[in-house]
């Protein structure tokens, strides 16, 4: 029943209060009528009031449950993956005998990208519960191995109010061991060591056990350490090249432990040069030398020593000592005592004039042999008598001098080997017929006995010239015009970045190499790229930190580069190999929640699942299929317990749709007037008599 009153309410109250006075005046004067005339009035003040019979036509609403599947990768250890699939299946088929219940199901995943943060089974939940209306929440059943990292502190932080359920994978009692890093250097200078702190936790088993752990970097084992569990450990990393240095932290297997995944800790340090010294020994002044001088003094990580022979030996002008301001050229200091300290030394149109002995000349090739890197800017005194090349240092300067020198307008052209070297390969401007940098004016002819020609000038001459010698690298610029392209000449050209690559690749940076094997993370795949001067490549074995192996097929994406992607299924170490070059790269986080614990736990979802009445149980004694119980499913009133002993409840709400309404208003109708009628007639009688 319903009121919509004909009037307004406080109208209606007014007049019926007026009304119950003055009969209530009639009563207690006994005056005849006055009883009659209450009914008369509360039939009508009822009128008034117009009651509605209601009548509603409803459709009764599924309660909505959630089952939530961890599919993460701590559940593929032992058999809890076949555990999941089988308890996934029958709660499936259980949940839909269920009467007046829908299901929604929701998968939780984790494990190989870089911004992994471990199981977020709440967070799926969460989206899931996002379309669902409170009143309908009947609960949630997740299927997990309990190790989840975003438990909220009550379920009112998801806004339902309803039973959290957890049936836990593996079995009670699971013995494991883990290595986890405290202390890990994410960047080092190249040379220098860093420290690493590291602990080796057991558990189901005795703390303090030793614990040898082999140490590897970049694939290859350099030594081991022990370690005492529960304790923690440092070690001295040193850092041994530029770029990545992955080292790779092993922990002995602990009798009858889960698994070994965990017994692995990765550290990605990525090496920096501290200063790179580099000697520029210019033979004179010409409009080239402040090139060379501005490129290395804008980088900040170059440490220029520049000297210019502004007075050679034989400039004999009478001028008194004590009246020249020029230094001294350190001979000795410079290329006997500190040559090794140099990475690289740059000859600018550097000729002999009895300024360096052929001793000390000799002194450069040997430290080109042992690993050192020069760069030889030529220009015309190249081609002369008095050219460097007529010295010790030919054994490694790769460009014969025939003793000509071209004259006349060219553009610098990048050679077929060089569309596929990495110091010239795609440098801005380069055309694919016709460059579209400005012309030089004079190349230095020579004969090039070994090293790639990766640029060349007038008739196909060489212009640039690399070449590895010993263990060093040499690099040879047959020209002294490059300067016209840091002053705009014709619009100039990529002379910056042309010599910044060549310095570069001189100096070993990783990221120049022309042999190289790599591979890289991209979303969940991880792409391989192989560099090379070939002109094909073979296909790339990619062994996963399980130790199985896929192959991966290369194709070429641009000269010199060759690019295959393979689906990353596993975070750790991936070791590449293409039977010439070898690689590691690490695929997901270097230290990923997932890892941290793998055993099976009812501990962390017990408080949540309490506060809601609920239970977390484990699912099976040993951790197999075969052993599993699952609990039956109960609909239960909202307010009570919903688990005991082999069962558990989800929430009854009773909701329901309306569909249509009826109204039926009582006092619209002739019998209710047919009423009123009478009680005025029987007052009107009763007064008349």
């Amino acid at each position: 029943m319903d009121f919509q009153p004909l009037v307004p309410v406080w109208l209606a109250i007014g007049l019926g209060t007026i009304a119950g006075l003055l009969i209530m005046a009639g009563l207690l004067a006994h005056a005849r009528g006055a009883l009659l005339r209450g009914l008369s009035a509360a039939v009508l003040l009822l009128a008034l009031f117009n009651p509605v019979l209601l009548r509603e036509e409803r459709e009764n609403l599924p309660d909505i449950a959630v089952l939530v599947t961890d599919r993460s990768q701590s559940q593929t250890i032992a058999d809890r993956i076949a555990l999941t699939d089988a308890a996934e299946a029958e709660m499936r088929k259980r949940l839909g005998a269920t009467a007046n219940l829908e299901v929604r199901q929701v998968e939780v995943r984790s494990g190989i990208t870089s911004a992994d943060e471990g199981t977020l089974a709440f967070t799926a939940l969460r989206q899931a519960l996002s379309d669902i209306p409170p009143e309908r929440y009947a609960g949630t059943i997740m299927i997990t191995d309990g190790q989840v990292h975003d438990i909220p502190a009550d379920m009112e932080q998801l806004g339902y109010n309803g039973p959290l359920h957890a049936l836990v994978t593996g079995k009670k009692g699971e013995i494991d061991r883990t290595i986890k890093l405290t202390q890990s250097p994410k960047f080092g200078i190249v040379g220098q060591s860093q420290a690493l702190r590291f602990i080796v936790e057991d558990h189901g088993t005795a703390k303090g056990q030793s614990v040898l752990v082999t140490i590897a970097v970049d694939g290859v084992v350099i030594g081991t350490v022990t370690a005492q569990s529960g304790v923690e450990t440092e070690m001295e990393l040193e850092i041994t090249h530029g770029g990545d240095n992955i080292v790779e932290l092993s922990a002995s297997r602990l009798n009858g432990e889960l698994t070994i995944r965990n017994n692995r800790a990765l550290v990605v340090t990525k090496g920096i040069r501290d200063r790179l010294r580099v000697l520029l020994i210019s033979g004179k002044p010409h409009p080239g030398e402040r090139t060379w001088r501005n490129l290395l003094k804008a980088d900040t990580s170059v440490d220029l020593v520049h000297f210019t022979i502004l007075r050679p030996p034989e400039k004999q002008d009478g001028t008194p000592i004590n009246e020249l301001s020029l230094i001294a050229f350190p001979t000795r200091e410079l290329f006997v005592e500190k040559l090794a300290e140099f990475d690289l030394i740059i000859f600018d149109r550097y000729e002999r004039r009895g300024v360096l002995p052929v001793t000390y000349l000799a002194n450069i090739a040997d430290y080109v042999e042992k690993g050192g890197a020069v760069l030889v800017a030529a220009g015309p005194d190249y081609a002369q008598a008095t050219s460097i090349y007529r010295t010790p240092l030919s054994s490694v300067l790769p460009a014969m001098p025939t003793g000509e020198v071209t004259v006349g307008p060219f553009k610098a052209r990048i050679t077929k080997k060089g569309e596929r070297h990495p110091v010239v390969r795609g440098l801005a401007g380069a055309g694919k017929t016709e460059p579209e940098w400005g012309r030089w004016f004079r190349i230095i002819d020579s004969e090039v006995r070994n090293g790639d020609i990766v640029m060349s000038g007038t008739g196909d001459r060489p212009l640039m010239v690399l070449a590895r010698v010993g263990k060093g690298r040499v690099a040879e610029l047959m020209s002294d015009h490059a300067w016209l392209w840091a002053r705009g000449f014709e619009g100039g050209g990529p002379q910056a970045e042309m010599l910044r690559r060549m310095a570069h690749w001189l100096m070993k940076e990783p990221q120049l190499e022309e042999e190289a094997l790599s591979g890289t993370q991209a979303g969940t795949q991880l792409i391989v790229q192989r560099n090379t001067m070939g002109e094909e490549v073979s296909t790339v074995t990619v062994t996963l930190p399980s130790g199985d192996s896929r192959q991966v097929d290369l194709e070429q994406v641009q000269p010199g580069i060759w690019r295959g992607k393979l689906e990353a299924s596993e975070a750790g170490l991936h070791r590449l190999s293409d039977g010439e070059l070898e690689a590691v790269t690490a695929i997901g986080t270097v230290d990923p929640r997932e890892a941290t614990d793998l055993f099976a736990t009812t501990g962390k979802l017990n408080p949540l699942a309490l506060s809601t009445k609920a239970s977390a149980r484990f699912i099976s004694s040993d951790g197999r299929p075969g052993t599993m119980t699952l609990p039956r499913i109960a609909k239960v009133s909202p307010g009570r317990s919903m688990a005991g002993s082999g069962w558990l409840g989800l929430k009854n709400n009773n909701t329901y749709r309306v569909l249509s309404i009826g109204a039926f208003p009582m006092f619209a109708t002739l019998l209710a007037l047919a009423a009123l009628l009478l009680l005025v007639s029987l007052t009107w009688y009763r007064e008349g008599r």
